[in-house]
């Protein structure tokens, strides 16, 4: 029994997530706000979406939840906290909570600092963690509603997973976010192999996640950060960073 994971590009730089169980067979589809891209998708996969996982409230992440239900009849999953703000929830969630995907379950984490509401999951079975716009490869979220605490909070969660975790998030920002990086640890040879890394993948027209937890640790100065007033400094240089 394992998920696996597969990004979909969506819109401008979104990413989609399609989750496979493959002991049952059964998909889900992380934030589907691209409804046209993500019903060919699933089509081609075999035309079987058994879930939609929501992580916040954002509209690159929810507007095509409605139509892609409509489509596939499927049930989606979402953060009790942000129910308002969301599309009907058949499942509304809260921290240690589990969302079977077939055999697969995957528990439920809080990771408020990108917006209040902010959820994030991690299916063991597979090492997948679904983190959207908390923890980005070599970056994290802007600070739109929550505050530095609650972000170096989230991501000391993220942390303590297992190093082989992929990291699935939200967007393609690698790229930039490796330039950031660099000029706040250019001295990180661990760094500097995954922005080269990142450098070939996008020359090649390929995506540069998931990454790996351990990945992060080695090289995202936001992970690494000591404490929240660190991480609030560096998102502040990253915030107006060129």
């Amino acid at each position: 029994m394992s998920v696996i994971a597969t990004p979909l590009p969506i819109l401008s730089d979104n990413y989609a997530w399609l989750l496979r169980d493959t002991s049952s067979g059964a998909v889900a589809v992380v934030d589907p706000a691209d409804a046209r891209a993500v019903i060919e998708a699933v089509k081609r996969e075999g035309g079987r979406l058994d879930l939609i996982l929501l992580t916040h409230h954002h509209d690159d992440h929810i507007a095509g939840t409605d139509e892609v239900r409509a489509r596939f009849g499927c049930k989606v999953v979402g953060a009790a906290a942000d129910a308002y703000r969301l599309p009907p929830l058949d499942q509304a969630v809260r921290e240690g909570d589990t969302v079977a995907l077939g055999q697969a379950i995957g528990r439920v984490i809080d990771t408020p600092g990108h917006t209040r509401g902010h959820i994030s999951y991690y299916f063991p079975d597979g090492g997948v963690l679904i983190c959207a716009d908390t923890l980005f490869s070599l970056g994290c979220g802007k600070l739109l509603e929550g505050t530095a605490e609650e972000m170096f909070s989230s991501l000391q969660k993220f942390s303590l997973l297992p190093g082989e975790t992929l990291v699935c998030c939200g967007h393609e920002y690698t790229e930039s976010n490796a330039r950031f990086a660099l000029s706040v640890d250019p001295d990180n040879t661990a760094l500097q192999a995954r922005a080269a890394e990142v450098k070939r993948l996008r020359a090649e027209g390929k995506p540069t996640v998931p990454s790996t937890i351990a990945s992060e640790l080695a090289a995202n100065p936001f992970i690494r950060a000591t404490d929240a007033e660190m991480l609030g400094r560096l998102r502040a240089k990253k915030d107006v960073f060129r």
